[in-house]
């Protein structure tokens, strides 16, 4: 445990986060700061800063206080220590997972609330049901970590199901630990819509992106097209009955986002226009990218029928993710929204790719 400590810190450069700190203070002081359109990033960034010193030095307390009570096991009578056993594990596990966070979630947009989307794909009405099963999956997982959640579309499937599916999720780090959600889901089956009860392989689509405050990118109004309609649901199961339902198409990307979870169209429209701002952001940013690594030689398309994370349930159970090889065989408790588990084997994938 007290090695492990020692790697954490020694991952931390504080000489580092007090310089980019000291950056963005001195851009703080600047007389136009309060109007620019950064202000609350470079803010973000300082707290994040700031989080990660005060964090770096709890750390190194927390190693004093341990080699201290390790030289103490090892000079004197353990007995009367034993009660205060569990509650340095207890510290030691609470610590070592907000070094991990902190480590993990250096992202410019980690700490920003996200936007998920789920796609029903290949698969009929099982893939429908199925990205039904997602998204109740996700919202269990919200209110498991502490996240306030709330469907802003829906769109339901022919005869069970839905096709489609947008959730806010709200709080700190909510994008950063869900990013890496982001990809095909593909579950196996014995299917309750066949009367032959054959064996189905469906497919649903997971997006994720982070919310992003609306003066990052500026949209022209004559490239909108927004329609109203009535929303739709199962019976009031996720979103309100109202008349007020907006759909927003942004012409020259084809992006369209719509939200029908207000009762006023106002609120709806606002809602839809934060999360095109939000995609439009998202893809300024990914363009960049595909134009560097194009230069690099190494740029690779994103394919539907690369599924991340399978989801077994015949003739055997099993939840895998792919990209890290870490599987439950408790598949329900997955649904259920334990996902934690994968979401932290694929921040430390990430990490242990970067060294």
């Amino acid at each position: 445990m007290n090695s492990a400590f020692r790697k954490l810190a020694g991952a931390f450069h504080p000489e580092d986060l007090l310089s980019q700190k000291a950056d963005l203070e001195n851009t703080s002081s600047q007389i136009d700061f309060w109007q620019s359109e950064g202000r609350t990033a470079v803010l973000q960034g300082m707290t994040r800063l700031e989080e990660s010193l005060t964090l770096h030095q709890r750390l190194i307390h927390e190693l004093e206080e341990t080699e201290t009570w390790l030289h103490l096991m090892e000079e004197e009578d353990i007995t009367p220590l034993l009660s205060d056993l569990g509650e340095r594990l207890a510290v030691w596990r609470k610590v070592n997972r907000e070094m991990e966070e902190t480590l993990y979630l250096n992202g410019p947009y980690d700490f920003s609330d996200a936007i998920l989307s789920v796609h029903a794909g290949a698969g009929g009405t099982d893939a429908q049901d199925w990205a039904e099963m997602l998204v109740r999956m996700f919202l269990r997982w919200a209110e498991e970590s502490h996240f306030k959640a709330e469907v802003v579309d829906l769109s339901p499937g022919e005869e069970a199901g839905i096709k489609s599916s947008t959730i806010l999720i709200k709080g700190s780090k909510a994008y950063g630990l869900l990013r890496n959600e982001k990809g095909v889901h593909r579950l196996v089956r014995i299917s309750p819509f066949d009367g032959n009860h054959r064996r189905h392989t469906s497919f649903a689509l997971v997006d994720v992106v982070p919310e992003i405050e609306s003066q990052v990118v500026q949209i022209n109004p004559d490239d909108l097209r927004i329609d109203t309609f009535r929303s739709s649901g199962h019976g009031g199961q996720y979103l309100q009955k109202t008349d007020s339902a907006v759909r927003i198409t942004h012409l020259p990307s084809g992006f369209v986002v719509s939200c029908q979870n207000e009762r006023s169209q106002l609120q709806n429209k606002a809602t839809a226009m934060k999360i095109l701002q939000s995609r439009l952001a998202v893809l300024a940013v990914e363009e960049e990218r595909k134009k560097l690594d194009e230069l690099r030689g190494e740029y690779l398309t994103a394919a539907w029928g690369n599924q991340i994370r399978s989801y077994v349930l015949h003739p055997y159970t099993l939840v895998k993710d792919h990209r890290t090889g870490y599987e439950v065989g408790d598949v329900m408790r997955v649904l259920n929204g334990d996902i934690t588990p994968f979401i932290w084997e694929n921040l430390r994938h990430e990490q242990r790719a970067q060294v």
